[in-house]
């Protein structure tokens, strides 16, 4: 690998990303509002002040090698979504107002899909292109011998689309055949083989030898980033205040607890569980609710008190599946004496929890999060599994990340619950719109392949 050949390209890649999008907005623009007898030229300028303001708040071209896909389809979501209330926005203000909806769906759809389909074959192209040919590579070193020190280079190794060349290990604490040398041989090293990056570990530098290696880092235009090895608290991504000119790091809350976030999550539930009781619960009921009561006594709908939002109760709505009975604090078990046998194929399908989306609508639940557990459940591990009580961070859904990846049911052991409760917190912790989508989509798969722990 040669010097020219590192890490010397990716400074087009942007420019060239703007510029595709403002050629598919402008030819969209002319395109579709002719007809409006518009004046485009302002038009277009106004669609394309906007987009920008909308790009640089919403961070839309900070796209870096190691951006996911996923992570992309939300970028463009969000701009797109945007992008639409500002194209609408405009009309009113006109003199001779003129306004066509299916005019503006299609431009909005044509711009979504082109920049969708640009942004990703320029990501797809770059990646092969570092595969392949072995240029536009960043080389860096890694000062520290730890475990997360190891996987970073292995990491390195196997996902080559990434474009990163290790070139060795720094360590005063070990000594084997992968150290390079010591620290103090890093600076010497990066300047004579021009590396681009420098991994530091933090268990393995003083507070002098960070700040010297800082310094070096800005005064040789070098990257310099920090491994987390143990401490927790570095895995986040941490927010920085000044208080004065004095900077603070901070935790921030998750996505969710933005105030625009809150307002398009509730909307998607008020309109996702309109779209469910009208188009099924409005007819399914009176079937369900006659079969329910031919069977046994009772009422149709069951309720019962559930941890929610900041551990507050609420009544928790089913069809009711079991006869009655006094135990409704013991979870269900396999083949279960209580449930009926119309209440034994709504728990397959799933249908007994349909009510809940009137649980939705009110505002006590969502569509998607964590499941509300038993309050028998809640006594037993909150002050048993770490992280437990940060389900209560966001609103119970109907359906959750934990259910679609199998962690559903009856709890056997300590280890189901421990995995359930990672699962919702990965969730709370890295929301996005895609992912409250695949978890839907994989709940109706679960629900027609059937879930063997749904009894």
């Amino acid at each position: 690998m040669t010097a020219n050949q590192i890490g010397r390209y990716s400074k087009f890649i942007r420019p060239i990303a703007v510029f595709t999008d403002v050629l598919i907005i402008a030819v969209n623009c002319f395109f579709w509002f002719n007809q409006f007898g518009l004046d485009n030229v302002y038009y277009f300028g106004y669609l394309l002040a906007g987009w920008f303001v909308l790009a640089f708040i919403l961070g839309f071209y900070k796209v870096y090698r190691f951006t996911t896909p996923i992570e992309i389809i939300s970028k463009i979501v969000k701009q797109g979504f945007l992008f639409l209330l500002l194209v609408v926005a405009y009309f009113p203000f006109l003199d001779n107002f003129m306004f066509d909806v299916e005019v503006v769906l299609q431009f909005c759809l044509s711009v979504f899909i082109l920049i969708t389909l640009s942004k990703f074959f320029l990501f797809y192209c770059l990646k092969q292109y570092r595969i392949i040919t072995g240029n536009n590579f960043r080389s860096a070193i890694i000062i520290g011998y730890t475990a997360e020190a190891i996987r970073l280079k292995e990491l390195f190794e196997s996902r080559r689309e990434y474009g990163y060349v290790f070139s060795g290990f720094f360590s005063n604490k070990v000594v084997n055949q992968n150290i390079k040398g010591n620290i103090n041989s890093v600076k010497t090293f990066v300047v004579e083989k021009k590396i681009d990056e420098i991994y530091c570990s933090l268990n393995e530098v003083s507070n002098e030898q960070l700040k010297d290696l800082i310094d070096f880092a800005d005064e040789n235009f070098k990257t310099i980033k920090f491994i987390p090895d143990t401490k927790e608290v570095f895995t986040k991504s941490l927010k920085v205040d000044y208080y004065d000119f004095f900077p603070v790091l901070s935790l921030p809350k998750t996505v969710l607890d933005e105030p625009v976030i809150k307002f398009f999550k509730r909307t998607f539930d008020i309109v996702f569980s309109l779209v469910v009781i009208f188009g099924i619960l409005s007819w399914l009921t009176p079937i369900l609710a006659i079969l329910i009561k031919l069977e046994s006594k009772g009422t149709v709908f069951f309720k019962q008190g559930r941890p929610g939002i900041n551990e507050n109760e609420f009544n928790c709505y089913k069809f009711r599946s079991m006869r009655l009975n006094d135990s409704t604090e013991t979870e269900t078990f396999k083949n279960d004496p209580r449930v009926t046998v119309i209440g034994r194929f709504m728990r397959k399908t799933s249908m007994d929890e349909l009510p809940q989306f009137l649980n939705v609508l009110i505002g006590d639940m969502s569509v998607v999060g964590p499941r509300p557990h038993l309050w028998s459940q809640n006594i037993t591990y909150s002050n048993k599994i770490k992280k437990y009580m940060k389900r209560h961070f966001v609103k119970p859904g109907i359906t959750g990340l934990a259910q679609v990846s199998g962690y559903r049911g009856e709890i056997l052991q300590d280890t189901d619950m421990i995995n359930r409760v990672k699962l919702d917190v990965f969730y709370i912790e890295n929301w996005s719109l895609i992912l409250d989508l695949k978890i839907i989509y994989q709940t109706l798969v679960n629900i027609y392949k059937g879930d063997t722990k749904a009894y």
